[in-house]
């Protein structure tokens, strides 16, 4: 029986090979039905990597060249060489990483946070990033913007997948004020809730900072918190009391 992956694209990426997954075509069941990627869920090993397996056959590479990173909320970016330990990276904290080298998969996990996927297909670099709240506001797609330019990107696209939308994202009026105290301007990324709180655009503010970064950036217009037979959402499965949560990829290669 042929396994049916959901893959969404972005013609913004064209140039390079990518996917941002959905949930659907995976081993897992339960709480984590279907593509359930995350090695830190407590879903069964056996079957986050078959699903791992499946991604890394639709991206073309092996199973031990889909990398993903342990993602601690940081700006820190891993440079990917000839040299790197792959396996080593999967204990690595940090949150974003970029390489030059053919036949490697870079993955981000995500489950409302923004999995950003970034490449300059003319110079052969590419990125992949995790950015929540957390490390949106620290600056990780600065920095892998910067890492980019530093492997000698030009002309850099990025594409934010599916992550938490502004409808579905209430905050608390801390976390506007940790914005908006360093930069008064960011008061546009957020609007008054049905709940008199504070309403996070937050791929709205990745795309705006990806673009003052220099790059060309869209968001693919997805919502993980609102559809949940496509996605897996951090946010919905709290609401839900849910003890646990899916981690959707997505990954580019060049």
């Amino acid at each position: 029986m042929q396994v049916m992956l959901e893959i969404l694209t972005h013609p913004l990426l064209g140039g390079a090979r990518h996917g941002f997954f959905t949930r659907k075509g995976g081993a897992s069941s339960g709480l984590y039905a279907g593509l359930n990627c995350g090695r830190g869920s407590d879903d069964q090993a056996q079957a986050v990597n078959v699903n791992r397996g499946r991604v890394a056959d639709a991206m073309g590479v092996a199973p031990d060249h889909l990398v993903t990173l342990s993602q601690v909320h940081s700006a820190d970016v891993v440079i990917v060489t000839a040299q790197t330990d792959l396996d080593a990276l999967r204990t690595t904290r940090a949150d974003a990483m970029v390489t030059t080298q053919p036949g490697i998969a870079l993955g981000v996990l995500a489950a409302d946070c923004q999995p950003v996927l970034l490449a300059d297909p003319a110079a052969g670099v590419i990125g992949a990033a995790h950015a929540g709240w957390r490390g949106t506001q620290a600056g990780v797609l600065e920095a892998t913007v910067a890492a980019m330019r530093d492997l000698g990107a030009r002309d850099i696209r990025a594409v934010v997948g599916p992550c938490i939308s502004q409808a579905a994202y209430e905050v608390g009026p801390e976390m506007m004020e940790a914005f908006t105290d360093d930069d008064p301007a960011l008061s546009r990324f957020f609007a008054g809730g049905p709940n008199g709180r504070p309403m996070l655009d937050l791929p709205g503010m990745g795309v705006s900072r990806l673009r003052a970064a220099g790059g060309e950036a869209e968001w693919i217009g997805h919502c993980t918190y609102s559809d949940p037979e496509r996605f897996f959402s951090y946010r919905r499965a709290t609401h839900l009391g849910e003890p646990d949560y899916g981690r959707l990829i997505s990954a580019i290669t060049l």
